[in-house]
């Protein structure tokens, strides 16, 4: 039988972290610990499945949910909470970006970028037909400093841009985006967006690679040491049926430099060809920087988000060692 709430496992803990109203008047994110009245230590997969349905009520209203002081120490433990949530699970393997290793189960490395550097805003594989929805994270190991995860409201970002940027906005929701990234022949662990055709695909065959990217909406065009990933037209924005509100999902900014892609200006444009302007750009990173929450991990934090809500970065690391794990649920 599920616990009452009034007996729950958890308790809502406010001022622990930076946090920020949202619309709903829900704390962004939600910070939950170990009930105090419980003696015995509260395992949070017995939590989450005594307050479920709580829980995803409480994931709509907020967009992410920060567990803390719950004893959570392995990579083995995370992967019990993520299949104590009854999330369907998502396969990374095929079609994401970013640089990751599979540990165990449903759990990867978070992005494997070299730690100086900076994962910028975004949803996970808002480029792709089929993106996750759920996000989980886990600190397996905490930083000494730096290393924070980033998290902005997506349809906070979406009504500062329209503020600042209404012909664009328009412009976007009209024509759509096309995104255009070069992965390689091999895998470059020095970049954030290193990862090569073969392992984005899960084949070195070409014809099967052409084939599971047209399936995931891409064109692929071979180019001497990789391929050119065309995606789009795509819409830049989305709604969210139960926030009931339109958000931001897209990286405008073009996302990240590296060896194959050093062109920014022609990673997104707009579907007739025309660049994204300088100054949208620039003021996107800038508006997700002021609207963020920055949280400064501690070892054993779970954090959950929904992918469509809320956008996340990486800030440098500064102090290793770090480690941070992620699971994917549809």
């Amino acid at each position: 039988m599920a616990i009452k709430l009034e007996e729950s496992l958890f308790h809502e803990a406010v001022g622990l972290i930076p946090q920020r109203n949202s619309e709903d008047g829900a704390l962004f994110p939600v910070v939950l610990c170990p009930n105090p009245k419980f003696g015995e230590i509260v395992q949070l997969t017995d939590a989450i499945k005594a307050n479920k349905q709580w829980l995803d009520s409480l994931l709509n209203r907020s967009g992410a949910i920060l567990f803390r002081g719950f004893p959570v120490s392995s990579a083995s433990d995370f992967n019990d909470v993520v299949e104590s949530s009854g999330y369907e699970d998502f396969r990374y393997d095929v079609g994401g970006g970013g640089t990751r290793s599979k540990v165990v189960g449903r759990v990867y490395t978070a992005n494997e970028a070299p730690p100086d550097q900076e994962i910028l805003f975004h949803h996970e594989m808002s480029h792709a037909t089929v993106y996750p929805s759920k996000l989980f994270f886990f600190c397996e190991v905490e930083p000494g400093s730096g290393g924070e995860t980033c998290i902005a409201l997506s349809d906070v970002i979406y009504e500062k841009m329209k503020q600042k940027h209404p012909k664009f906005v328009q412009e976007m929701e009209e024509k759509g985006l096309i995104y255009t990234r070069v992965f390689g022949d091999e895998t470059d662990p020095s970049s954030p967006i290193g990862r090569s055709w073969k392992l984005t695909f899960m084949t070195d065959d070409k014809t099967v690679a052409e084939e599971r990217a047209t399936k995931m909406g891409m064109k692929l065009e071979w180019i001497e040491g990789g391929a050119r990933v065309i995606i789009g037209p795509k819409g830049g924005s989305r709604y969210h049926e139960i926030r009931k509100r339109k958000v931001w999902f897209n990286p405008v900014d073009g996302g990240m430099k590296d060896k194959l892609n050093q062109d920014l200006s022609k990673a997104v444009m707009l579907s007739d060809g025309k660049p994204v302007p300088a100054d949208v750009s620039s003021d996107f990173s800038k508006i997700c920087n002021e609207e963020c929450v920055a949280l400064q991990w501690r070892k054993g934090d779970v954090l959950l988000l929904d992918n469509l809500a809320a956008m996340h970065s990486r800030r440098p690391v500064t102090a290793l060692p770090r480690r941070v794990l992620a699971s994917f649920c549809k």
